[in-house]
């Protein structure tokens, strides 16, 4: 993938977080046994707004430099 590309999907993703306010999501956690019972855990994870921007404006700035070849 070249610069371009990625600026592109940065950019993108910049733009969901931050039009959702946010992104939250689960991921399993441990199994927990307790007296002999199995319990599935799970774990919430949470992208703030500011992840958002900050992933935003580097895309933006990934997209706007000119690489220079020598």
């Amino acid at each position: 993938m070249n610069s371009k590309t990625i600026a592109v999907i940065l950019i993108a993703l910049g733009i969901v977080v931050l039009a959702y306010s946010g992104i939250t999501y689960t991921t399993r956690g441990k199994p927990v046994n307790i007296l002999g019972a199995r319990i599935e855990t799970t774990q919430s994870h949470f992208i703030p707004p500011v992840a958002g921007a900050l992933v935003l404006a580097g895309g933006i700035v990934l997209f706007a430099v000119n690489p220079r070849k020598t």
